[in-house]
C-alpha cells in the first residue's frame, strides 16, 4: 500500500477521533450542567429561596459559562477557527471583482 495513503487514512482517522472528542465533551457538558443547575436549585429552594430565585441565582451561571468557554475553545481547534475576513473570502471576493471587471471591459469592446 502507497504510504501516502496511508497517512492520509491516518489523518482522516485522527480527524473523526478528534469530532468524536468533542461530541462526548458536548454531552458530558450538557448532562453535566443540567444536574449540577438542578441540584443547586433544590439546594436554594429548600433554603427558602423562590424558584426564579433560585433558577437565576449568578451561581450557577459560572460552572456552564467558564465550561462553555473551554467547549468553544476545543471546538475551535476541532473545527478550526474560520473568520469571516479568512483568506478564501480575501480570494472570493478578488475573483469577484475581477469578473466584474472583465465583463465590464467586454460590454465595450
Amino acid at each position: 500500500m502507497d504510504t501516502n495513503n496511508i497517512s492520509k487514512q491516518e489523518r482522516a482517522a485522527e480527524k473523526i477521533k478528534q469530532i468524536k472528542g468533542f461530541y462526548i465533551h458536548l454531552t458530558i457538558y450538557v448532562i453535566m450542567n443540567i444536574a449540577i443547575i438542578a441540584v443547586n436549585t433544590v439546594a436554594q429552594i429548600n433554603n427558602g429561596w423562590s424558584v426564579f430565585d433560585a433558577l437565576f441565582f449568578f451561581g450557577h451561571l459560572i460552572t456552564p459559562a467558564a465550561w462553555g468557554l473551554g467547549l468553544f475553545f476545543h471546538g475551535m481547534k476541532v473545527f478550526g477557527f474560520r473568520t469571516f475576513f479568512s483568506k478564501e473570502w480575501e480570494e472570493r471576493q478578488i475573483k469577484k471583482y475581477l469578473d466584474e471587471e472583465k465583463k465590464e471591459y467586454e460590454k465595450y469592446k
